[in-house]
């Protein structure tokens, strides 16, 4: 199993951030520092991504709710939200692993940003067919995460796409 970061999910506005390649950038918190990496010609970041990847086996699945439930707690997901994503994120990769060539890897991909967590599951196909999204798994999954979508990519590649925003409360 390999999991890598590339920062924090709350970094401190204009901190250095080390890329895969191994190059280095300036980032900070989304719109905090936007004009300095604009005097300096470089893009801004909004996310943060942390990468899972682990057999693509049933028994692997709790490293990935527990992950989700993590990663999720420190956007301040509610407790009920981050139920929801662990739930979602079993479902998702279940629908994936009946699919999954033997002796295979899961990836899984969170994309963080302030208000929204985007979880991509995706796993080598012998003969890749997305979910029906006229079924009742699909149905319960897009309830519990909030936005799915599926697609076959290269190289019979099958990803499941989840996005979830965080409920905003306001004073009651």
């Amino acid at each position: 199993m390999t999991e890598k970061t590339t920062a924090p999910a709350i970094r401190p506005a204009a901190s250095t951030v080390a890329r895969d390649d191994g190059s280095a950038s300036l980032a900070g918190r989304p719109g905090t520092s936007a004009a300095l990496r604009g005097q300096r010609g470089e893009q801004p970041q909004t996310q943060d991504q942390v990468s899972v990847r682990l057999p693509a086996e049933g028994a692997y699945l709790s490293v990935l709710r527990t992950a989700t439930a993590g990663l999720a707690a420190r956007l301040d997901f509610t407790l009920d939200e981050i139920e929801d994503l662990r739930i979602a994120v079993d479902e998702a990769c279940a629908m994936l692993l009946s699919q999954a060539q033997p002796g295979g890897s899961l990836e899984c991909v969170f994309a963080l940003d302030r208000d929204m967590m985007t979880i991509s599951v995706s796993a080598q196909c012998l003969a890749p067919q997305p979910p029906a999204s006229d079924t009742f798994a699909w149905t319960v999954l897009s309830a519990l995460a909030g936005s799915v979508e599926a697609h076959v990519g290269p190289g019979d590649l099958l990803t499941i796409v989840m996005r979830k925003t965080r409920e905003i409360s306001g004073s009651v």
